[in-house]
């Protein structure tokens, strides 16, 4: 999973290390976050990251949604994607937020497609210089 973080271009703008990504994914197993792994043929293709809250009227927090290049646009993403709101609904959350790069059209469009809502915009929010848009998504009645 760590390798595929530190290959990511995107995350390469966010200074992700194969080390770097190592700790992140030490601590969120450390944490009990849930991490979803993608595997095609022994290698790890693609990865969702969730954390559970009580916060925001419980919500839970996709920190990450990512497929590798090769694997991109064959749906593991939104396979991924549906599995994590799955296991957000089954364990009490009402909702699902997310952080996209601002300038990431594509990454927007899908979350739009797949029902989330543009709340607003955070510039220097992960990192100085790097916009986010943060997502909603409501399943409560």
């Amino acid at each position: 999973m760590a390798t595929l973080m530190a290959a990511s271009p995107l995350l390469r703008r966010y200074r992700v290390t194969p080390r770097g990504a190592k700790a992140s994914l030490t601590e969120a197993l450390r944490e009990r976050d849930l991490v979803l792994a993608a595997v095609d043929r022994g290698a790890v293709v693609g990865l969702a990251w969730l954390i559970m809250t009580r916060a925001l009227d419980r919500a839970a927090y996709l920190r990450l949604l990512l497929v590798s290049e090769e694997h991109q646009s064959q749906g593991l993403g939104a396979v991924l994607l549906a599995r994590a709101e799955r296991d957000a609904r089954v364990s009490g959350c009402r909702h699902l937020v997310l952080l996209v790069t601002k300038t990431n059209r594509r990454a927007r469009s899908f979350y739009e497609r797949h029902g989330y809502t543009h709340v607003g915009d955070l510039p220097g929010f992960v990192r100085a210089g790097i916009a986010e848009s943060l997502y909603l998504k409501t399943w409560r009645a």
